[in-house]
C-alpha cells in the first residue's frame, strides 16, 4: 500500500482540495502496482513498463502558451514559439485541472531540477496518473530525505492529460494546451499523454530563469572524457544527443538538457529519455539494455502477448521511447556535474545530404550555426511530422526559448570568450549519398569515429579543406573512416544534383539570417557564400593551370605580413593578454599577384587556440586571408583574440 497523507487538504496551498488519496512521494514498485492494477501500463520481460500515450505520440508545440503578465512580458520571445494567453484564461485552466485532480486520487512528486545546487529549483508534479508520476520521478533529481525534509516547492506542475480545454472558452488553440505562467512558475498541462511535455515545460521554465542568473542553458548531452576534458553535444530530437553521450570510453553527465554556469556544467535532469525506434544491441549496448530493464518507462513501443518487445514496430510512432534513470547508464557520473567545456559539438540532421560528416568551426562560425539552428525535424517528434523535414530551429531548442534567442547565442559568445581553449565542431548525423529517400544515414560507427579523432585530439595535426559553399573546414582523412563520405559531393551519383541542392540549402541559410539584424558584420558573413555555379574560373584559381570554381567561399590570398606585428600579438597572448594590435600587410592589404584581391588594410587570420597561434607563428612569412562573403573585395574579419560579452 502506498503511503497516503492523512489530511486531505495538504494540497490546499496549490488550491487543490482532494476528495481522494494522496500518494505522496511514492516508490518506483509502488507506482508500477497502480499503473499496472489500473489498466494504464504493461509489463514487459525483463521488468519495463509498457505505456501507450494515445492521440499524441510526440510534443505539441502549438498548443503551448506562455501568459503575458506583468512580471515578465518584457523579457518574453512573443510569437509562434511563445503563443501569448491571458492570466484569465490561464486561471480557467487551472481551475479545471485543479477540479479534476480534486476528484479522485493523486499522485505527487517532489524533486529537484538542476544538479547545481546554487542554481536548481525544487519541482512539484501533481497528477492524476501514476505512471506519468513515474515519469517525472525518473526524469528529474531524487532529492536525499534531508532535503525532502526542508524542501520548498519552487515550480508547480499540475498536470491532468484527461481534462480538455473548449478553446472558445479558453483561448486555445485545440483541446490540447501547456501553460506556464512565469512569475508564479506554475505549469499547467491537459489535452495530452505524451509524458515529455513534463520534462520540457521545466526545461522551458529553466531556460527563463538560469540566463537572469549568469548561467547557459543549453539543449545538449555532455559527457567526460580523459584527463577531465568535457565536450557538450547541442541538437534537436533525434539528431544523436542521447546517443553519442552514451560513450563507453566516456562518463555521461546527461543527455538532454544542461546548464553553463561559474563552475562548469550541470546536468538539469536525473535521467533520459531515449529514442528507441529501431535501436539495436551491437550499436547502442547501453541504452538497448535500458529497455530490458526494471524502473524504464516505454512509451508507445510495441509489445506481443508474451511480453516481448519488438522495437522495430514503428507501428504507433517512429517516436517511440525510453525513459530512464541516469544511473541505468553504466558510466554515467554521479555528480551530474563537470568542468568547462574543452569541444563544443553542434549536432545537424541534414535531410539534404549535402553537409560533411564533421567540421571545424571558427568563432564566428559557431555563432553563425548556433543562431540558424539548422536540422532536420524527425518523424513523430512533433505532431504531423511524418518524415525529416528541414528546419531551422534557433539555438538548438526553439520550441524552448522563452527568451529572445539573442539572449543565449550572447552566453554562448560569452562562454567561448571566458575559454578560448573551447573548439567547437559541426557534425552531420543526417543522410550522406543523396537526400533523405535517395540517400542512406550517416552510418553510426564513422560518427563514432569521427567524434573520437575529434575529442581526442587527432583532428589537430591533420589536414583540412575549405568546402566551396558552407566555408567549412573538413578533415581529408581521418584514420579508420572512409574518405568518401568526408566530401559529401563524392557521395553523389549525379554531383551536378549535389550543386543544386547545395545551393538551395545555402539560400534557405541566408533567407533565414535575415531576421538576425544585430549580430555582429563577422558573424553574419560567417554563413554560406553567394556562389557562382561550380565550374566558373576565379581569375587566381587559372595561374599555373589550376581549376578552380569562381570565387570559393574563403578565398585564400597570400599576403606578406609584418613578422614583428604577428610575433607581438602571439607574445601578448601567450603572455595571457587578449589586447591585438591587428596586423598588416606590408603591400597595403592587397594579393600583388592577384589583381582582382582588394582585402583593404588588414590581413587577417581566426586565432582560436594556443594551436592555431602556434601554427601562425611557424609561418609568419604569410596569411591567409578570409574574405568570409567569398568575394575578394569582401573586407576580412581584423585579428581579434579576445571578444566582449554579446552576439559578436
Amino acid at each position: 500500500m502506498i503511503a497516503t497523507i492523512p489530511d486531505r487538504d495538504s494540497l490546499a496551498e496549490h488550491g487543490i482540495a482532494v476528495h481522494g488519496r494522496i500518494y505522496w512521494r511514492p516508490t518506483t514498485s509502488q507506482l508500477y502496482s497502480h499503473a499496472l492494477a489500473r489498466g494504464e501500463a504493461q509489463l514487459a520481460e525483463g521488468g519495463a513498463l509498457v505505456v501507450d500515450t494515445g492521440e499524441h505520440t510526440g510534443r505539441s508545440p502549438k498548443d503551448k502558451f506562455i501568459v503575458r503578465e506583468p512580471g515578465s512580458e518584457s523579457r518574453i520571445w512573443w510569437g509562434d514559439v511563445n503563443a501569448e494567453i491571458s492570466e484569465d484564461a490561464f486561471d480557467r485552466l487551472r481551475a479545471k485541472v485543479a477540479a479534476r485532480l480534486g476528484e479522485g486520487d493523486v499522485y505527487v512528486v517532489d524533486a529537484f531540477a538542476g544538479a547545481d545546487p546554487a542554481h536548481r529549483l525544487a519541482v512539484r508534479v501533481v497528477t492524476e496518473s501514476p505512471w506519468h508520476a513515474l515519469f517525472a520521478k525518473t526524469l528529474f533529481i531524487d532529492p536525499t530525505d534531508d532535503e525532502l525534509a526542508e524542501m520548498e516547492t519552487d515550480a508547480l506542475v499540475l498536470h491532468a492529460p484527461s481534462v480538455t480545454a473548449v478553446p472558445e472558452e479558453d483561448g486555445t488553440r485545440s483541446g490540447t494546451f501547456i501553460c506556464l505562467h512565469p512569475s508564479r512558475t506554475e505549469v499547467v498541462i491537459g489535452g495530452t499523454f505524451y509524458a515529455g511535455e513534463i520534462k520540457k515545460s521545466i526545461f522551458t521554465v529553466m531556460n527563463d530563469r538560469l540566463p537572469l542568473e549568469g548561467v547557459f542553458p543549453m539543449h545538449c548531452s555532455a559527457n567526460l572524457g580523459a584527463k577531465d576534458k568535457v565536450a557538450v553535444f547541442f541538437g534537436l530530437s533525434g539528431t544523436g544527443k542521447t546517443t553519442l553521450s552514451a560513450d563507453p570510453e566516456r562518463s555521461l553527465v546527461g543527455d538532454d538538457e544542461h546548464g553553463w554556469g561559474h563552475d562548469g556544467v550541470f546536468n538539469i535532469e536525473g535521467g533520459c529519455y531515449a529514442k528507441v525506434i529501431r535501436l539495436s544491441a551491437e550499436a547502442e549496448p547501453q541504452i538497448y539494455a535500458t529497455t530490458r530493464a526494471f524502473g524504464t518507462v516505454l512509451e508507445n513501443v510495441v509489445m506481443d502477448e508474451r511480453g516481448a518487445l519488438d522495437l522495430d514496430d514503428d507501428s504507433k510512432t517512429e517516436n517511440t521511447r525510453a525513459a530512464y534513470k541516469l544511473e541505468q547508464i553504466a558510466n554515467a557520473l554521479p555528480a551530474k556535474q563537470a568542468g568547462h567545456p574543452s569541444a563544443v559539438v553542434m549536432l545537424t540532421a541534414d535531410a539534404f545530404g549535402v553537409l560533411p560528416p564533421i567540421a571545424r568551426l571558427t568563432r564566428d562560425q559557431a555563432m553563425y550555426w548556433f543562431l540558424s539552428g539548422f536540422t532536420s525535424k524527425l518523424a513523430g517528434t512533433e505532431i504531423g511530422v511524418k518524415e525529416p523535414q528541414p528546419t531551422f530551429s534557433t539555438c538548438f531548442g526553439a520550441p524552448f526559448l522563452p527568451q529572445p534567442p539573442a539572449v543565449y547565442a550572447g552566453l554562448l559568445g560569452r562562454k567561448l570568450d571566458e575559454h578560448p581553449h573551447v573548439e567547437v565542431w559541426l557534425v552531420n548525423t543526417g543522410w550522406t549519398g543523396g537526400p533523405h529517400g535517395e540517400g542512406r544515414r550517416m552510418p553510426i560507427k564513422a560518427t563514432r569515429d569521427l567524434l573520437h579523432a575529434a575529442l581526442s585530439g587527432m583532428l589537430d595535426s591533420v589536414e583540412y579543406r575549405v568546402d566551396d559553399v558552407f566555408g567549412l573546414e573538413v578533415p581529408v582523412a581521418v584514420p579508420g573512416v572512409d574518405s568518401t563520405l568526408l566530401d559529401p559531393r563524392s557521395t553523389w551519383s549525379d554531383p551536378a544534383a549535389y550543386d543544386a541542392k547545395a545551393r538551395e540549402l545555402a539560400q534557405m541559410f541566408r533567407d533565414n539570417f535575415v531576421r538576425f539584424e544585430d549580430v555582429a558584420p563577422g558573424v553574419a558573413a560567417a554563413g554560406p557564400s553567394r556562389l557562382a555555379p561550380r565550374g566558373a574560373r576565379c581569375p587566381r584559381a587559372t595561374q599555373g593551370g589550376s581549376s578552380r570554381p569562381e570565387w570559393p567561399v574563403i578565398q585564400a590570398c597570400t599576403i606578406p605580413v609584418d613578422r614583428a606585428a604577428v610575433h607581438g600579438d602571439l607574445e601578448r597572448f601567450l603572455n595571457g593578454s587578449t589586447e591585438s594590435s591587428g596586423h598588416r600587410s606590408m603591400e597595403g592589404g592587397r594579393d600583388a599577384s592577384n589583381p582582382r584581391c582588394d582585402l583593404g588594410r588588414a590581413c587577417t587570420a581566426p586565432l582560436r587556440s594556443p594551436r592555431r597561434i602556434r601554427s601562425l607563428r611557424d609561418s609568419a612569412e604569410s596569411c591567409t586571408g578570409r574574405a568570409r562573403r567569398g568575394r575578394h573585395g569582401t573586407q576580412p574579419r581584423r585579428l581579434r583574440l579576445g571578444h566582449g560579452p554579446g552576439v559578436r
